[in-house]
């Protein structure tokens, strides 16, 4: 790996989005689905480009992806700070791997990448600042999540059983992380179904990332009740 000629900490963001969205039962991939007035995959690219903290967007697509192009065809207009990765790969791991492999030129070690979601729409600019704020220079990186409020309840067998839910979080995106050590926990990963989000590859490893309470607008949609939330989110810009 190179050490990048600008001693100053960069941050770049990495968004896998090769994923077919079989939850959806849609015609297209779910990143495509109009979100308001544009495709989701496009509001995603679109809060990286709001940040002044972001130094560049690379999206990884499948190799075939018929869609893209059109939905990034001015996305260039911003200063060149969004660059398409055709080199998606059958899993979400793979694909960030590719990712990471090409564009092992470009980053240095320490280069923070923040791998997000396409599938949330509702991220924002200040949201992408307080991840970075508030990780700081923690070595394990850090992710959005948010803390469990519900009660929560565990079914095995028939039998129920309410699991206490004090330093209960759900992980949300962006989760960030230096090129390195990013690049190693996957690298060391050999079972790709046991690692469900980059944070638990870096857990892995033994380390602990830091949680940064994050926000419902930043909701994953997965199912087609999603689709209005995330909406609505958007058309009332909440506040954070």
């Amino acid at each position: 790996m190179n050490e990048h000629p600008d001693a100053q900490r960069r941050y770049v963001a990495l968004i896998p989005a090769a994923g077919v969205g079989a939850r959806m039962a849609a015609g297209s991939p779910k990143q495509y689905l109009a979100i308001g007035a544009k495709p989701m995959l496009r509001h995603t690219v679109d809060a990286f480009l709001s940040s002044p903290l972001i130094a560049h967007t690379y999206v990884i697509v499948s190799a075939d992806d018929p869609f893209i192009d059109a939905v990034l065809h001015d996305a260039n207009d911003a200063g060149s700070r969004v660059t398409v990765l055709r080199c998606g790969g059958a899993t979400r791991m793979e694909s960030i791997r590719n990712g990471l492999h090409a564009v092992r030129d470009l980053l240095a070690d320490t280069d923070h990448v923040l791998v997000h979601d396409a599938a949330r729409p509702g991220l924002n600019a200040a949201l992408i600042e307080r991840l970075i704020t508030e990780t700081g220079d923690h070595a394990a990186g850090g992710l959005l999540a948010l803390p469990v409020v519900d009660t929560v309840k565990r079914s095995i067998g028939g039998d129920i059983a309410t699991v206490a839910r004090a330093n209960l979080w759900l992980a949300q995106t962006p989760q960030m992380f230096t090129y390195v050590l990013l690049c190693r926990a996957l690298d060391a990963a050999n079972d790709p179904a046991a690692i469900t989000d980059d944070a638990s590859a870096v857990e892995a490893l033994g380390l602990a990332p830091r949680l940064v309470e994050g926000h419902p607008r930043n909701l994953k949609v997965t199912l087609p009740s999603d689709i209005r939330i995330a909406e609505m989110y958007l058309a009332a810009d909440a506040s954070i």
